[in-house]
Protein backbone atom coordinates (compact mmCIF):
# COMPACT_ATOMS: atom_id res chain seq x y z
CA UNK A 1 0.00 0.00 0.00
CA UNK A 2 1.05 3.59 -0.58
CA UNK A 3 -0.02 6.58 1.48
CA UNK A 4 -0.48 10.27 0.82
CA UNK A 5 -1.49 13.44 2.59
CA UNK A 6 -5.17 14.34 2.39
CA UNK A 7 -5.11 17.82 0.90
CA UNK A 8 -3.98 20.46 3.39
CA UNK A 9 -4.73 18.28 6.41
CA UNK A 10 -2.19 16.33 8.43
CA UNK A 11 -4.02 13.07 7.72
CA UNK A 12 -2.02 10.43 5.84
CA UNK A 13 -4.37 8.09 4.03
CA UNK A 14 -4.03 4.95 1.96
CA UNK A 15 -4.31 5.55 -1.78
CA UNK A 16 -7.47 3.43 -1.70
CA UNK A 17 -10.37 4.22 0.63
CA UNK A 18 -12.77 1.42 1.53
CA UNK A 19 -16.28 2.67 0.79
CA UNK A 20 -18.80 1.19 3.20
CA UNK A 21 -22.05 1.91 1.37
CA UNK A 22 -22.35 -1.81 0.60
CA UNK A 23 -21.90 -2.79 4.23
CA UNK A 24 -25.08 -2.73 6.30
CA UNK A 25 -28.36 -4.48 6.97
CA UNK A 26 -29.92 -5.36 3.61
CA UNK A 27 -33.33 -3.79 3.07
CA UNK A 28 -32.99 -1.50 6.09
CA UNK A 29 -32.45 1.61 4.02
CA UNK A 30 -31.91 2.46 0.37
CA UNK A 31 -30.40 -0.85 -0.82
CA UNK A 32 -31.36 -4.52 -0.90
CA UNK A 33 -27.94 -5.84 -1.93
CA UNK A 34 -25.75 -4.86 1.04
CA UNK A 35 -23.89 -7.45 3.12
CA UNK A 36 -24.45 -8.52 6.71
CA UNK A 37 -22.17 -7.81 9.65
CA UNK A 38 -20.22 -11.05 9.50
CA UNK A 39 -19.24 -10.48 5.88
CA UNK A 40 -18.65 -6.77 6.52
CA UNK A 41 -16.17 -7.63 9.27
CA UNK A 42 -14.28 -9.99 6.95
CA UNK A 43 -13.96 -7.25 4.32
CA UNK A 44 -12.86 -4.59 6.83
CA UNK A 45 -10.33 -6.94 8.40
CA UNK A 46 -8.91 -7.85 5.00
CA UNK A 47 -8.67 -4.19 4.04
CA UNK A 48 -6.67 -3.49 7.19
CA UNK A 49 -4.37 -6.45 6.48
CA UNK A 50 -3.71 -5.01 3.02
CA UNK A 51 -2.75 -1.62 4.46
CA UNK A 52 -5.98 0.28 3.95
CA UNK A 53 -6.36 2.85 6.73
CA UNK A 54 -9.06 5.08 5.17
CA UNK A 55 -12.73 4.16 5.64
CA UNK A 56 -15.75 6.06 4.35
CA UNK A 57 -19.34 5.66 5.52
CA UNK A 58 -22.42 7.84 6.13
CA UNK A 59 -25.29 8.18 8.56
CA UNK A 60 -27.59 7.58 5.57
CA UNK A 61 -26.19 4.15 4.71
CA UNK A 62 -28.70 1.48 5.65
CA UNK A 63 -30.23 3.40 8.58
CA UNK A 64 -26.90 3.74 10.36
CA UNK A 65 -26.04 0.04 10.27
CA UNK A 66 -23.05 0.70 8.00
CA UNK A 67 -21.59 3.02 10.64
CA UNK A 68 -22.28 0.47 13.37
CA UNK A 69 -20.68 -2.42 11.48
CA UNK A 70 -17.62 -0.31 10.68
CA UNK A 71 -17.21 0.99 14.21
CA UNK A 72 -17.42 -2.42 15.83
CA UNK A 73 -14.98 -3.96 13.35
CA UNK A 74 -12.42 -1.19 13.76
CA UNK A 75 -12.57 -1.47 17.54
CA UNK A 76 -11.83 -5.19 17.25
CA UNK A 77 -9.21 -5.14 14.49
CA UNK A 78 -7.37 -1.80 14.64
CA UNK A 79 -6.03 0.90 16.93
CA UNK A 80 -8.04 4.11 16.70
CA UNK A 81 -4.98 6.24 15.98
CA UNK A 82 -4.05 4.04 13.00
CA UNK A 83 -7.23 4.59 10.99
CA UNK A 84 -8.89 7.54 9.27
CA UNK A 85 -12.67 7.41 9.58
CA UNK A 86 -14.94 9.55 7.42
CA UNK A 87 -18.70 9.84 7.66
CA UNK A 88 -21.32 12.19 6.23
CA UNK A 89 -24.38 14.20 7.27
CA UNK A 90 -27.53 15.14 5.37
CA UNK A 91 -29.38 18.46 4.94
CA UNK A 92 -32.03 19.56 7.42
CA UNK A 93 -35.34 17.74 7.06
CA UNK A 94 -38.68 19.44 6.50
CA UNK A 95 -39.59 18.50 10.09
CA UNK A 96 -36.48 20.24 11.43
CA UNK A 97 -37.19 23.30 9.32
CA UNK A 98 -40.73 23.46 10.68
CA UNK A 99 -39.46 23.05 14.25
CA UNK A 100 -36.88 25.81 13.85
CA UNK A 101 -33.86 23.55 14.32
CA UNK A 102 -30.85 25.64 13.27
CA UNK A 103 -28.18 24.46 10.88
CA UNK A 104 -25.68 24.45 13.73
CA UNK A 105 -27.90 22.34 15.96
CA UNK A 106 -28.74 20.00 13.07
CA UNK A 107 -25.06 19.28 12.44
CA UNK A 108 -24.42 18.63 16.12
CA UNK A 109 -27.37 16.22 16.31
CA UNK A 110 -26.29 14.39 13.14
CA UNK A 111 -22.70 14.10 14.33
CA UNK A 112 -23.67 12.87 17.79
CA UNK A 113 -25.81 10.15 16.19
CA UNK A 114 -22.94 9.10 13.92
CA UNK A 115 -20.46 9.02 16.80
CA UNK A 116 -22.87 6.84 18.76
CA UNK A 117 -23.28 4.50 15.79
CA UNK A 118 -19.53 4.30 15.27
CA UNK A 119 -18.72 4.06 18.97
CA UNK A 120 -16.12 6.81 18.57
CA UNK A 121 -15.31 10.05 20.35
CA UNK A 122 -14.41 11.81 17.09
CA UNK A 123 -14.26 11.33 13.33
CA UNK A 124 -11.24 12.28 11.26
CA UNK A 125 -13.23 13.64 8.33
CA UNK A 126 -16.84 14.88 8.50
CA UNK A 127 -18.43 15.28 5.09
CA UNK A 128 -21.30 17.53 3.97
CA UNK A 129 -23.17 14.88 1.92
CA UNK A 130 -25.12 17.20 -0.39
CA UNK A 131 -25.76 20.92 -0.71
CA UNK A 132 -28.52 22.25 1.55
CA UNK A 133 -30.29 25.09 -0.24
CA UNK A 134 -32.67 25.63 2.69
CA UNK A 135 -29.95 26.35 5.28
CA UNK A 136 -27.70 29.43 5.16
CA UNK A 137 -24.14 28.54 4.20
CA UNK A 138 -22.85 30.54 7.16
CA UNK A 139 -24.81 28.26 9.50
CA UNK A 140 -23.34 25.15 7.87
CA UNK A 141 -19.76 26.39 8.07
CA UNK A 142 -20.24 27.72 11.59
CA UNK A 143 -21.80 24.45 12.71
CA UNK A 144 -18.96 22.41 11.27
CA UNK A 145 -16.36 24.72 12.78
CA UNK A 146 -17.97 24.34 16.21
CA UNK A 147 -17.63 20.56 15.95
CA UNK A 148 -13.95 20.90 15.00
CA UNK A 149 -13.34 23.22 17.95
CA UNK A 150 -15.19 20.78 20.23
CA UNK A 151 -12.76 18.03 19.24
CA UNK A 152 -15.44 15.84 17.69
CA UNK A 153 -14.14 16.35 14.13
CA UNK A 154 -10.57 16.71 12.92
CA UNK A 155 -11.24 17.94 9.37
CA UNK A 156 -14.21 18.60 7.13
CA UNK A 157 -14.99 17.55 3.59
CA UNK A 158 -17.80 17.99 1.09
CA UNK A 159 -19.57 15.74 -1.41
CA UNK A 160 -21.90 16.23 -4.39
CA UNK A 161 -21.23 19.90 -5.04
CA UNK A 162 -20.28 22.20 -7.88
CA UNK A 163 -16.86 23.83 -7.97
CA UNK A 164 -18.44 27.25 -7.37
CA UNK A 165 -20.11 25.94 -4.21
CA UNK A 166 -16.87 24.57 -2.81
CA UNK A 167 -15.03 27.78 -3.68
CA UNK A 168 -17.76 29.91 -2.09
CA UNK A 169 -17.81 27.80 1.09
CA UNK A 170 -14.05 27.93 1.57
CA UNK A 171 -13.95 31.65 0.84
CA UNK A 172 -16.56 32.20 3.56
CA UNK A 173 -14.61 29.97 5.94
CA UNK A 174 -11.44 31.93 5.31
CA UNK A 175 -13.25 35.24 5.88
CA UNK A 176 -14.84 34.07 9.16
CA UNK A 177 -11.93 32.01 10.47
CA UNK A 178 -13.87 28.75 10.17
CA UNK A 179 -12.45 25.34 9.27
CA UNK A 180 -12.18 24.89 5.50
CA UNK A 181 -13.06 21.87 3.39
CA UNK A 182 -9.92 19.80 2.76
CA UNK A 183 -11.49 17.20 0.45
CA UNK A 184 -14.30 16.67 -2.04
CA UNK A 185 -16.06 13.39 -2.77
CA UNK A 186 -17.64 13.65 -6.19
CA UNK A 187 -18.91 11.31 -8.89
CA UNK A 188 -15.86 10.54 -11.05
CA UNK A 189 -14.67 7.52 -13.03
CA UNK A 190 -13.59 6.55 -16.55
CA UNK A 191 -17.14 6.70 -17.92
CA UNK A 192 -18.22 9.79 -15.99
CA UNK A 193 -15.62 12.53 -16.16
CA UNK A 194 -17.61 15.73 -15.69
CA UNK A 195 -15.56 16.58 -12.59
CA UNK A 196 -12.69 17.42 -14.94
CA UNK A 197 -14.48 20.53 -16.25
CA UNK A 198 -13.98 22.71 -13.17
CA UNK A 199 -13.76 20.71 -9.94
CA UNK A 200 -10.44 19.00 -10.71
CA UNK A 201 -8.89 22.34 -11.65
CA UNK A 202 -10.07 24.02 -8.45
CA UNK A 203 -8.74 21.14 -6.36
CA UNK A 204 -5.35 21.28 -8.05
CA UNK A 205 -5.17 25.04 -7.54
CA UNK A 206 -6.16 24.97 -3.85
CA UNK A 207 -4.68 21.58 -2.85
CA UNK A 208 -8.06 20.04 -2.05
CA UNK A 209 -8.04 16.24 -2.06
CA UNK A 210 -10.31 14.43 -4.50
CA UNK A 211 -11.73 11.17 -3.09
CA UNK A 212 -14.32 10.20 -5.73
CA UNK A 213 -17.17 7.77 -5.23
CA UNK A 214 -18.56 5.34 -7.83
CA UNK A 215 -14.96 4.76 -8.88
CA UNK A 216 -15.93 1.58 -10.75
CA UNK A 217 -19.35 2.84 -11.91
CA UNK A 218 -21.26 0.34 -9.81
CA UNK A 219 -19.12 -2.50 -11.17
CA UNK A 220 -19.47 -1.59 -14.85
CA UNK A 221 -15.76 -0.85 -15.11
CA UNK A 222 -14.76 -4.13 -13.48
CA UNK A 223 -16.95 -6.79 -15.12
CA UNK A 224 -16.68 -8.56 -18.45
CA UNK A 225 -19.73 -9.17 -20.68
CA UNK A 226 -22.03 -11.73 -19.12
CA UNK A 227 -20.66 -11.34 -15.60
CA UNK A 228 -23.22 -10.21 -13.05
CA UNK A 229 -23.74 -9.66 -9.33
CA UNK A 230 -26.52 -9.14 -6.83
CA UNK A 231 -25.83 -5.40 -6.91
CA UNK A 232 -25.88 -5.20 -10.69
CA UNK A 233 -29.23 -6.97 -10.71
CA UNK A 234 -30.83 -5.04 -7.84
CA UNK A 235 -29.23 -1.57 -7.77
CA UNK A 236 -31.89 0.46 -9.56
CA UNK A 237 -30.22 3.75 -8.59
CA UNK A 238 -26.99 2.78 -10.37
CA UNK A 239 -29.01 1.78 -13.41
CA UNK A 240 -30.62 5.23 -13.33
CA UNK A 241 -27.13 6.76 -13.41
CA UNK A 242 -25.55 4.58 -16.09
CA UNK A 243 -28.07 2.76 -18.31
CA UNK A 244 -28.92 5.80 -20.44
CA UNK A 245 -25.30 6.08 -21.63
CA UNK A 246 -24.47 2.37 -21.76
CA UNK A 247 -23.92 2.35 -25.53
CA UNK A 248 -21.51 5.27 -25.61
CA UNK A 249 -19.72 4.02 -22.48
CA UNK A 250 -19.35 0.54 -23.95
CA UNK A 251 -16.30 1.43 -26.06
CA UNK A 252 -14.41 2.66 -22.99
CA UNK A 253 -15.31 -0.49 -21.06
CA UNK A 254 -14.12 -2.61 -24.00
CA UNK A 255 -10.80 -0.74 -23.96
CA UNK A 256 -10.45 -1.38 -20.21
CA UNK A 257 -10.96 -5.09 -20.86
CA UNK A 258 -8.46 -5.11 -23.75
CA UNK A 259 -5.80 -3.27 -21.74
CA UNK A 260 -6.34 -5.58 -18.77
CA UNK A 261 -5.72 -8.56 -21.04
CA UNK A 262 -2.58 -6.95 -22.49
CA UNK A 263 -1.16 -6.15 -19.05
CA UNK A 264 -2.26 -9.42 -17.44
CA UNK A 265 -4.31 -7.69 -14.75
CA UNK A 266 -7.99 -7.25 -13.90
CA UNK A 267 -10.36 -4.62 -15.23
CA UNK A 268 -10.62 -3.31 -11.67
CA UNK A 269 -6.88 -2.68 -11.59
CA UNK A 270 -6.91 -0.82 -14.91
CA UNK A 271 -9.94 1.32 -14.06
CA UNK A 272 -8.62 2.31 -10.65
CA UNK A 273 -5.06 2.80 -11.90
CA UNK A 274 -6.45 5.38 -14.35
CA UNK A 275 -8.27 7.13 -11.50
CA UNK A 276 -5.26 6.95 -9.19
CA UNK A 277 -3.34 8.96 -11.77
CA UNK A 278 -5.88 11.77 -11.28
CA UNK A 279 -6.96 11.84 -7.62
CA UNK A 280 -5.80 11.43 -4.02
CA UNK A 281 -7.74 8.29 -3.08
CA UNK A 282 -10.74 6.77 -4.86
CA UNK A 283 -13.50 5.37 -2.67
CA UNK A 284 -13.79 1.71 -3.66
CA UNK A 285 -16.78 -0.24 -2.42
CA UNK A 286 -16.57 -3.93 -1.61
CA UNK A 287 -19.13 -6.62 -0.89
CA UNK A 288 -16.68 -9.51 -1.39
CA UNK A 289 -13.09 -10.03 -0.35
CA UNK A 290 -11.78 -10.05 -3.93
CA UNK A 291 -13.26 -6.56 -4.46
CA UNK A 292 -10.96 -4.93 -1.92
CA UNK A 293 -8.04 -7.17 -2.92
CA UNK A 294 -8.38 -6.05 -6.55
CA UNK A 295 -8.68 -2.41 -5.57
CA UNK A 296 -5.48 -2.55 -3.52
CA UNK A 297 -3.56 -4.18 -6.39
CA UNK A 298 -4.38 -1.14 -8.55
CA UNK A 299 -2.08 1.01 -6.41
CA UNK A 300 0.96 -0.77 -7.87
CA UNK A 301 -0.20 -0.58 -11.51
CA UNK A 302 1.19 2.42 -13.36
CA UNK A 303 -0.30 3.13 -16.77
CA UNK A 304 1.72 4.91 -19.43
CA UNK A 305 0.69 8.30 -20.77
CA UNK A 306 -0.28 6.57 -24.02
CA UNK A 307 -2.46 4.04 -22.19
CA UNK A 308 -4.17 6.77 -20.19
CA UNK A 309 -4.92 8.76 -23.34
CA UNK A 310 -6.18 5.66 -25.17
CA UNK A 311 -8.64 4.88 -22.37
CA UNK A 312 -9.88 8.48 -22.34
CA UNK A 313 -10.18 9.02 -26.10
CA UNK A 314 -13.76 7.71 -26.68
CA UNK A 315 -15.33 9.80 -23.88
CA UNK A 316 -18.19 12.14 -24.76
CA UNK A 317 -19.91 14.64 -22.42
CA UNK A 318 -22.52 13.27 -20.03
CA UNK A 319 -25.53 14.88 -18.39
CA UNK A 320 -25.42 15.12 -14.61
CA UNK A 321 -27.05 12.17 -12.87
CA UNK A 322 -27.87 11.02 -9.36
CA UNK A 323 -27.54 13.48 -6.49
CA UNK A 324 -25.87 16.09 -8.69
CA UNK A 325 -28.85 16.13 -11.05
CA UNK A 326 -30.84 17.42 -8.07
CA UNK A 327 -28.27 20.02 -7.00
CA UNK A 328 -30.58 22.97 -7.67
CA UNK A 329 -32.58 25.26 -5.42
CA UNK A 330 -35.80 24.22 -7.17
CA UNK A 331 -35.16 20.55 -6.28
CA UNK A 332 -34.42 21.24 -2.60
CA UNK A 333 -37.77 19.95 -1.39
CA UNK A 334 -37.91 16.93 -3.69
CA UNK A 335 -37.32 13.43 -2.37
CA UNK A 336 -33.65 12.43 -2.54
CA UNK A 337 -32.11 8.98 -2.50
CA UNK A 338 -30.58 9.39 0.97
CA UNK A 339 -32.28 9.60 4.35
CA UNK A 340 -31.52 8.58 7.91
CA UNK A 341 -34.09 5.77 7.64
CA UNK A 342 -35.50 4.52 10.92
CA UNK A 343 -32.88 6.18 13.14
CA UNK A 344 -33.95 8.60 15.84
CA UNK A 345 -31.84 11.74 15.69
CA UNK A 346 -32.04 13.57 19.03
Amino acid sequence: MRYTKLGQSDLFVSRVCLGCMGLGEAGNGQHSWTVDEAHSREIIKRALELGVNFFDTAIAYQSGTSERYLGRALRDFARREDVVVATKFLPRTEEELAAGVTGQRHIERMLNASLKNLGLDYVDLYIYHMWDYQTPLHDIMDGLDRMVRAGKVRYIGISNCFAWQLAKANALAEKEGFAKFVSVQGHYNLIFREEEREMAKLCAEDNIAMTPYSSLAGGRLSRRPGETSKRLEEDSYARLKYDATAEQDGEIIRRVMELADRRGVTMTEVSLAWLLAKVTAPVAGATRLHHIEGAVKAVDLELTAEELAWLEEPYVPHALVGVMAQNTASAAKQAHVWSTGNQKIN
